[in-house]
């Protein structure tokens, strides 16, 4: 094959606007302005200058925190639902519905009285509901 024999692809040619015929000097773009030049990119939400819609919406009040705060259970919840020498831990206390998620922490609190030896194992303990567990005869082991 010899380079005379080469076939040209013709690439499309860009568009020429502005340059007079039936759309006239201004092609469609309108008269001067930003957006009539080329190149122009504007951010949707930018209003000329002016508030923007989202300006003058309120604004969400308050704060949520990332860190979730932990799941309570009552004592009386833990003499309800478990029976006498049962280990309490996260995993159980899912398994009869009194909390919904395993990765939040879980507090036991010291409501209501409890006669169950029980093992709590992996949760938080406030310190009456320590002394209220170790009086009917059970233990806190609090390792994580």
């Amino acid at each position: 094959m010899q380079i005379h024999e080469l076939k040209i692809k013709k690439s499309k040619s860009r568009k020429k606007i502005g340059r007079g015929g039936k759309k006239g000097t201004y092609s469609g773009k309108g008269m001067k302005g930003q957006k009539s030049r080329s190149g122009v990119s504007i951010n949707p939400i930018f209003e000329g200058g002016r508030s923007t819609l989202i300006d003058h919406l309120p604004k969400l009040r308050g704060f949520k925190s990332h860190y979730p705060k932990n799941q309570i259970v009552s004592l009386e919840k833990l003499e309800k639902y478990f029976n006498a020498s049962e280990t309490v831990n996260p995993q159980t206390l899912c398994d009869k519905g009194l909390i919904s998620k395993i990765k939040i922490g879980v507090k036991i609190l010291a409501t209501g009285e409890i006669k169950k030896n029980l093992t709590i194992e992996k949760c938080l303990v406030s310190k009456s509901a320590k002394e209220k567990i170790e009086k009917a005869g059970g233990s806190v082991r609090t390792t994580n």
